[in-house]
């Protein structure tokens, strides 16, 4: 199964610049979208129905606004959305489907925005999601957890760590939280497999001529839980596919 996740800042914005045809050439089993910023109705025809997959859209109530999706090949059994919390549920921020016992999750974390203006949010969802996943997998479930994250785990993440300790997506709460998911059992498969290796980045500013400069942050991810480690057989970053100030990050599974 290829599993595919990008934040696109905007599905119709990126509907114009060759995403389609991206699909086409990738063939993902399951497509992760995050910050679709539209809802289904807003879409054309082209966008809802993709030849050959069934999407699930999970908008937020705020017009232009966050908003997750999931385009999948493979029939699912279900697809449910959300946490439960409707302070999280009503910006759109999961949206999932269920193969059997593996759930597949398309997950925007909220950003923890100046001054931390909503880092409490924001660790209250990583929290709220981190139990959500371990009552799956006590139940004997499976999960793949991709999206955008909005942290930079560690100081190999991002270009320049000493310049952004007090930043937005690397304040050290926002941090420990996600160092709280890794240790609950859920593997940050491309971290395990290439330890070392730097300027492995998702994102970048569209100031400065970042992306062409590589000034860039390691802020999307693939997660599974400990039962899923071995079905993994790669696991990728995509920073030459463009139409976001995103990329595209690639998970197989066996």
């Amino acid at each position: 199964m290829k599993i595919l996740t990008w934040n696109v800042n905007g599905i119709r914005a990126i509907q114009k610049k060759g995403f389609l045809t991206w699909i086409k050439d990738e063939k993902p089993d399951v497509l992760c979208l995050q910050e679709i910023k539209a809802r289904p109705e807003q879409l054309e025809a082209e966008l809802r129905e993709i030849p050959g997959y069934e999407a699930f859209f999970t908008p937020a109530k705020r017009p232009g606004y966050s908003g997750t999706a999931i385009y999948t090949r493979v029939k699912p059994d279900e697809a449910w959305a959300g946490l439960g919390e409707a302070r999280f549920d009503d910006e759109g921020r999961v949206t999932a489907v269920r193969f059997g016992n593996l759930h597949v999750l398309s997950a925007y974390f909220p950003n923890s925005q100046e001054a931390g203006a909503r880092l409490s949010y924001k660790v209250a969802f990583c929290d709220r999601i981190t139990d959500h996943l371990k009552e799956l997998v006590a139940k004997g479930h499976d999960v793949v957890l991709t999206g955008d994250y909005n942290i930079a785990h560690e100081e190999i993440d991002l270009a320049r760590p000493d310049d952004n300790h007090e930043n937005p997506g690397f304040f050290p709460d926002e941090r420990k939280a996600m160092t709280k998911f890794l240790t609950a059992g859920f593997h940050d498969v491309y971290r395990e497999k290439y330890p070392q290796k730097t300027g492995a980045y998702t994102w970048w500013s569209y100031r400065t001529n970042a992306r062409a400069r590589n000034i860039g942050w390691r802020i999307d991810y693939t997660n599974v839980n400990a039962r899923m480690r071995d079905r993994v057989k790669k696991t990728w970053i995509d920073p030459d596919t463009h139409g976001s100030d995103h990329c595209p990050v690639g998970l197989k599974l066996d």
